[in-house]
């Protein structure tokens, strides 16, 4: 690594260590001024809070992380435009990309970050928050009642009395077997059926199990104390899929849901398929950031410096607006996934690959020449 390279990470990442740590700080100081009545009252204890902190802080990371990203970058720079240290590097002939690949490389590093967060970590942050009191209070648990199964592949239709959520154990099930003419042909009745995830079976307790033949009639009927099913492809998250919310799925529950559940209506799909998309698109909103910070954040003179910097905050918000929107529009199954999830991207990256190509040849953009022409005319 260059000495020009140490010497420009080195002025980042003391301004991006603070922006984070700020923003944690100012996070955590709200939080817990509205949650410390609840830990006093139901007597949480330390441990608890450290957890449920901890259970929350990837999701607060995916959030700032660009943010911060961005502040940093326009601070490091304008910082070093101010002092004719740019203007010094590109007369020494040092290119402008060559004295952003520094800043670039940190870009992708902050997407790998992301990448590893948003995987598994800040989806279920939210679930976490709201269940995270759930072994302090005393309370009666809250059971899915009534859940059905329909298993198109393998022609099983589950009944469950009740369940709890991300629990392996269903009370009063009836699982139907059918043939391809969805004649049912073996009928499984049990107090309790366990969910074995070591070895993927499933045990039936006090079960009793009916055979059927084409006509409907009763030919056999066997019970057993207990049983073990070694072939069914059923698993607790499967059976429990119609009451999971798409934003609370990791990437693998995502693609999970969509693999068994490929039959549902589009409708009902349009959710969970783009947050899968959601998911892979958001991390690399940190390059984006990087593609439009960077460019306005070098200023060739001080008068445009405060322009530059007030347009790289309107777009970086305008483009959060933007991922909203079509995070909402491919939800309603308005826009496909693939458009909803990664259009603001591409359509970000656009303009500020322009920019840079602006600032790369010592031009300013169209809209901020003629804000700094008018400006001067007023003075």
């Amino acid at each position: 690594m260059r000495l020009l390279d140490r010497y420009v990470i080195r002025n980042f990442l003391q301004v991006y260590f603070y922006c984070i740590a700020g923003f944690i700080s100012i996070w955590l100081i709200f939080d817990i001024s509205d949650n410390i009545s609840t830990f006093i009252d139901e007597h949480v204890g330390l441990l608890l809070v450290v957890r449920y902190y901890a259970t929350q802080v990837p999701q607060v990371f995916i959030i700032l992380l660009p943010v911060s990203l961005l502040l940093a970058l326009l601070f490091t720079l304008g910082r070093m435009s101010r002092a004719n240290e740019v203007v010094s590097m590109l007369t020494a002939g040092v290119s402008l990309p060559r004295v952003l690949l520094p800043l670039i490389g940190m870009g992708l590093l902050t997407v790998a970050a992301s990448m590893v967060l948003n995987y598994s970590l800040a989806p279920h942050a939210e679930m976490a928050r709201k269940t995270f009191l759930s072994d302090t209070r005393v309370r009666p648990a809250r059971y899915i009642e009534g859940q059905i199964f329909r298993n198109r592949t393998d022609l099983r239709t589950w009944f469950i009395q009740n369940f709890l959520p991300r629990g392996n154990t269903f009370n009063n099930v009836q699982v139907l077997q059918q043939d391809a003419n969805d004649n049912i042909v073996m009928n499984y009745l049990a107090a309790r059926a366990t969910y074995r995830p070591e070895t993927k079976t499933w045990d039936l307790e006090n079960v009793k199990v009916v055979h059927y033949d084409h006509a409907g009639n009763i030919v056999d009927e066997q019970i057993y104390p207990s049983l073990k099913i070694e072939h069914w492809t059923e698993t607790p998250f499967r059976l429990g899929s119609a009451n999971e919310r798409a934003e609370f799925l990791s990437l693998p529950e995502l693609r999970e849901y969509l693999h068994f559940n490929s039959d549902f209506p589009p409708t009902l799909l349009a959710p969970f398929r783009t947050h899968l998309q959601y998911r892979l698109a958001l991390p690399w909103t940190c390059l984006v950031v990087v593609c439009i910070a960077a460019p306005l954040g070098i200023g060739y003179s001080r008068r445009g410096v405060l322009s530059s910097v007030a347009a790289a905050v309107f777009l970086v918000f305008s483009m959060n607006f933007l991922v909203h929107l079509f995070l909402a529009l491919g939800e309603g199954d308005r826009v496909s996934p693939w458009v909803a999830a990664w259009m603001p991207n591409l359509l970000f990256a656009a303009i500020g690959l322009y920019l840079f190509y602006l600032r790369a040849s010592n031009r300013e953009a169209p809209g901020f020449h003629l804000f700094t022409a008018r400006r001067m005319v007023a003075q």
